[in-house]
């Protein structure tokens, strides 16, 4: 069972805190890093550099939209290194552990989930431009830019999600999991937290708060994809696939990427009925084809039962134990 992975590891309430801590700090200090950086290098260390660096509209519209697009992603893939470091070394345990309940990474599952959600943007936005609002959009493409662009997200989208999947659904899935003993307590905290950290999108801004709906309900659907699946690799594919295509195949000045994407979306949208059908009608569709795919189960237990203590948990009475060498032969 995937939350129980963490029973593997040195997993006290305390190493929890402190690495939750520890992550969201370096987090936070990391998407400000890359920006100081290009200031100094573009300004120098003077009152004009400081100046922009702390007005952060400024700082986002200093550079070209490739260059804050690189930047922005480039802290979170320095983020998910430095989360990597912090998880082996405060809680000794596997990324293969935090990943999946599997003995290995299935990558297999991760590209069905990438190709499925891929196609499916892909076919909802072209249907939206050439047939439903085509007057919402125009033809954006330069092949220079775009070429860069894609590059960028190519190589670093992957990593920005796969920090999002692996701090919200996999670290704190687990730590919140085995110390409440439920499954759907982690799974409706990830998701409020999810939730609540999209509420400084420009999104929310243009489209109103009923958006935070959709936020939340990607969110719960990432977390039932991960405790159906037993591991990671179905909600990191659909995370990687949905940013991507956002971030190349459209944007708006009032999007979070802003990038030099095929189509701009010029329209003044406002969330309505469409977020309903989203969270209402696809999101449980992209389920059911999942759990036809890989023949889901029991789906009560696995969304509302106990976290089960592995045997060497329940016969030592504790799950922060120095040495789990021997233990863990026996489990």
């Amino acid at each position: 069972m995937y939350i129980e992975q963490a029973f593997k590891g040195k997993s006290s309430g305390a190493r929890y805190l402190f690495g939750t801590i520890a992550v969201f700090f370096s987090w936070i200090c990391l998407q400000i890093i890359p920006f100081f950086v290009a200031l100094v290098l573009k300004y120098g260390y003077n009152e004009e550099m400081i100046a922009i660096f702390i007005d952060q509209n400024r700082m986002m519209t200093d550079f070209s939209s490739n260059i804050t697009f690189f930047l922005m992603l480039f802290g979170f893939a320095l983020s998910l290194f430095v989360f990597f470091l912090l998880y082996k070394a405060i809680h000794k345990n596997s990324i293969t552990n935090l990943t999946t309940s599997r003995t290995k990474i299935d990558w297999g599952r991760f590209w069905f989930s990438f190709s499925i959600i891929a196609i499916l943007n892909i076919v909802l936005i072209l249907v939206d431009y050439f047939f439903l609002s085509p007057d919402d959009y125009i033809f954006n493409f330069k092949l220079v830019p775009f070429l860069v662009l894609a590059i960028i997200a190519i190589l670093f989208v992957p990593l920005q999600t796969s920090f999002e999947e692996y701090f919200f659904r996999g670290y704190l899935m687990q730590g919140i999991g085995i110390k409440t003993g439920y499954r759907w307590i982690p799974l409706l905290i990830t998701s409020f937290i999810f939730g609540a950290m999209h509420y400084a999108n420009p999104e929310v801004t243009q489209m109103g708060d009923l958006v935070m709906v959709s936020y939340f309900g990607t969110a719960l659907m990432l977390g039932i994809m991960t405790l159906m699946d037993e591991g990671l690799e179905l909600s990191l594919g659909f995370h990687a696939a949905n940013n991507m295509v956002a971030a190349v195949l459209v944007t708006a000045d009032w999007t979070a990427f802003n990038t030099e994407s095929i189509l701009r979306d010029v329209s003044s949208p406002v969330a309505g009925w469409d977020v309903w059908v989203s969270v209402l009608v696809i999101y449980p569709l992209i389920l059911l084809v999942y759990a036809k795919r890989y023949n889901w189960k029991n789906w009560g237990n696995r969304l509302f039962g106990k976290v089960e203590k592995p045997k060497f948990v329940e016969t030592y009475g504790v799950a922060d134990i120095e040495d789990l060498s021997e233990i863990r032969e026996d489990y």
